[in-house]
C-alpha cells in the first residue's frame, strides 16, 4: 500500500426520522483496496454518498490528497478523481454501450452538434478490451444481461481515470467466472496506484481481494482491521454486535408429503425446456444453478409474469391456467422478485400500503371507501411479526434498509394469504444479520405449512436451506438432490451438465436424479 490518499473524521448525516451517520471515519490509501462492512442501515452507504458528492455532510471534514475538499455534487466527485459503481445499475436501455460509458463526455465532429460515433465506439473498445470484455459498443444497453450491465457500468467509473474507485456490491448479480474477472480488473487497478473502496455482505469474498476491512454499526465506525489476520467470525461480531453462526445448517423438519404444486413439461422458447417438478407443504424446495440458467425464467412463467409455449401446472391437484400474476394471487401463489425495487414494491408509497398492495380488494368496502383502519391494524400486525424495522408504517419503502424492504414484500404476500411463495434471490443485498432473520422467517413459514421455492446463487444458502435441491443448466433441469446428499462440488457438477431426465415422483434413484 502506499501514502494516505483519503481520511474522512467526524462526518455527520441526518434524514427525517433516522440518525444515518454519527462521527464516522474512514481512511483510503493509494494501492489499496479497502472493504466497508456492516448491516444494512450500518451507514456504509451513505458515508460513500457523501464522498461521492450525492449527499451533503452535516459536519466533519474529508482530506483528498493532503487537502480538505467540498464535494458538492457528483461531477465535482468526478473532476477530484473519484467514482462509484452503485448497487442499482444505472444504465440507459435506450442508448448504445458506448454512449452510455462517455454520456455527457461524447467526442463531437467537426460540427458541435454531432457525435464522433467512430471514436467513442473506439474508445469504448479499447477500455472493454483492457477488461476482457467480449462486448460490441454498439449494442444497446436493454439487449445486455443484468450481469454484462454491471460490468458496463465498472468499464464506465474506469473511464474516469478515477484515483478513488468506490464499488457498492459489485459481485451481486455477477456468476463466479465474472467475479473472478472483476478481481483481475481490481488487482491490476491497485497495481497502478488506485485506491477502492469495496462494499459487499460476501465476507468470505472480502478476505479474498481486500487488503484492510473497515466495519460500521448504526452509523458509527468500530474498528479497522487487517484482512489478512481477522476472522470472519470477528468481522461478524463487530458488524452485529451479537454472534451469529452463518454456516449453521437450517433446514426445517421433514415436509407434509402432499404436493402443493406440480409442474409438468412446461416450455419457453430457449429459456425453459421441459422442465418437471413438485412441491410439497412446508417444503422449501431449493433452486440452483448458474447465472443464465433459466430459474427465475421457470419462477416467472409460474406465475405468469411471462407467456409459456406449453406445458401443465396443478396447484393442489387441480390443472389451473395462469394466464397473469392475478391469476397466480388467485390460486394462492406469490413471487418475490430478485428485483425488488423494480417488480416488489412502490418505492414511492409508505409501508402500510405496500403491505397491502397485493390484497387490495379485501380492504374496500361496498361503496369503494378504502378501510383504512383495516390496512393500518394489517400492516402494524405484520411490522411487528416481522420484525421490521421503521419508524413507522407511514415511512416511505424507499427509505429502508435491504432487509427490511424484503420483508415488506414478505408482509405484502402474507397479507394476500398465499400458501405457495417463490423467493427469488431472497437475501441479495442483505447483510450477514438480516440474511439470519430471513432464513427463520423462511422457516417459521415452512413450520406453519407454506409451501418455498428459494432461487439462489449461493451455494451455503441453498443447503443450508433446502429439503431438496433442483439444479438447473441451460433451460433445463439438470438434477434432484436431498438436503443429505447435496454438496457443492454435486450442485456445481449438475449446474454444467447439459442433457438429463429428472425423476419428479417418489421413485426417484437413489440420488435424485438420472443423467441422459
Amino acid at each position: 500500500m502506499g501514502d494516505l490518499l483519503l481520511k474522512m473524521e467526524g462526518i455527520d448525516k441526518s434524514f427525517p426520522g433516522v440518525h444515518a451517520l454519527d462521527n464516522a471515519r474512514f481512511e483510503l490509501r493509494s494501492g489499496e483496496v479497502h472493504a466497508l462492512v456492516g448491516e444494512n442501515g450500518a451507514g456504509k452507504s451513505t458515508l460513500m454518498k457523501i464522498l461521492s458528492g450525492i449527499y451533503p455532510k452535516d459536519a466533519g471534514v474529508i482530506i483528498y490528497q493532503g487537502q480538505e475538499v467540498d464535494i458538492p455534487n457528483p461531477r465535482a466527485a468526478q473532476h477530484l478523481g473519484i467514482s462509484m459503481i452503485h448497487q442499482e445499475l444505472n444504465l440507459m436501455n435506450h442508448l448504445t454501450l458506448a454512449q452510455n460509458v462517455f454520456v455527457g463526455r461524447e467526442p463531437r465532429g467537426r460540427l458541435p452538434f454531432i457525435l464522433d460515433e467512430k471514436k467513442i465506439n473506439a474508445q469504448t473498445q479499447a477500455l472493454f478490451d483492457s477488461m476482457h470484455l467480449r462486448l460490441d459498443p454498439r449494442t444497446l444497453a436493454a439487449d445486455l444481461t443484468v450481469a454484462k450491465q454491471q460490468m458496463v457500468e465498472i468499464a464506465k467509473a474506469l473511464s474516469f481515470n478515477s484515483q478513488v474507485l468506490i464499488m457498492d456490491e459489485p459481485t451481486a448479480a455477477l456468476t463466479e467466472s465474472e467475479i473472478e474477472e472483476l478481481f483481475r480488473i481490481i488487482r491490476q487497478l491497485r497495481n497502478k496506484g488506485v485506491g477502492i473502496v469495496y462494499i459487499s455482505h460476501r465476507l468470505e469474498e472480502l478476505k479474498q481481494i481486500s487488503d484492510r476491512i473497515t466495519v460500521m454499526r448504526d452509523g458509527r465506525t468500530v474498528d479497522t482491521v487487517d484482512a489478512a489476520t481477522v476472522t470472519i467470525d470477528r468481522i461478524i461480531s463487530m458488524m452485529v454486535g451479537r454472534t451469529i453462526y452463518e454456516s449453521s445448517p437450517e433446514v426445517p423438519d421433514n415436509p407434509n408429503p402432499e404436493v402443493v404444486l406440480e409442474v409438468r413439461n412446461l416450455n419457453r422458447g430457449a429459456a425453459i425446456k421441459d422442465v418437471s417438478f413438485q412441491l410439497k407443504k412446508g417444503e422449501i424446495l431449493g433452486f440452483a444453478g448458474l447465472m443464465g440458467a433459466g430459474r427465475t425464467e421457470v419462477a416467472r412463467a409460474i406465475f405468469g409474469a411471462d407467456p409459456i409455449d406449453s406445458g401443465e401446472i396443478y396447484v393442489k391437484g387441480v390443472k389451473v391456467a395462469i394466464n397473469s400474476p392475478r391469476d397466480a394471487v388467485r390460486h394462492g401463489i406469490g413471487y418475490l422478485s430478485e428485483d425488488r425495487k423494480r417488480y416488489g414494491l412502490a418505492l414511492g408509497m409508505d409501508v402500510e400500503a405496500n403491505i397491502a398492495l397485493a390484497s387490495f380488494e379485501q380492504f374496500v368496502g361496498p361503496l369503494g371507501v378504502v378501510n383504512d383502519g383495516k390496512t393500518r391494524a394489517t400492516a402494524e400486525r405484520y411490522v411487528g411479526a416481522l420484525a421490521i424495522k421503521t419508524p413507522s408504517i407511514q415511512q416511505l419503502v424507499r427509505n429502508l434498509s435491504g432487509g427490511n424492504q424484503q420483508k415488506v414484500v414478505i408482509g405484502k404476500w402474507l397479507t394476500a394469504d398465499t400458501d405457495i411463495l417463490i423467493f427469488d434471490e431472497p437475501t441479495r443485498g442483505i447483510d450477514v444479520g438480516a440474511k439470519s432473520e430471513i432464513y427463520k422467517l423462511l422457516n417459521e413459514l415452512a413450520h406453519q405449512g407454506k409451501s418455498i421455492i428459494m432461487i439462489s446463487s449461493e451455494l451455503p444458502e441453498i443447503l443450508r436451506m433446502s429439503h431438496r435441491i433442483i439444479v438447473m443448466c441451460e433451460g433445463r433441469i439438470t438434477g434432484e438432490l436431498t438436503a443429505g446428499e447435496a454438496t457443492q462440488e454435486g450442485i456445481m457438477r449438475l449446474a454444467t451438465q447439459r442433457s438429463v431426465m429428472v425423476a419428479t415422483d417418489d421413485n426417484s434413484s437413489a440420488n435424485g436424479a438420472r443423467v441422459s
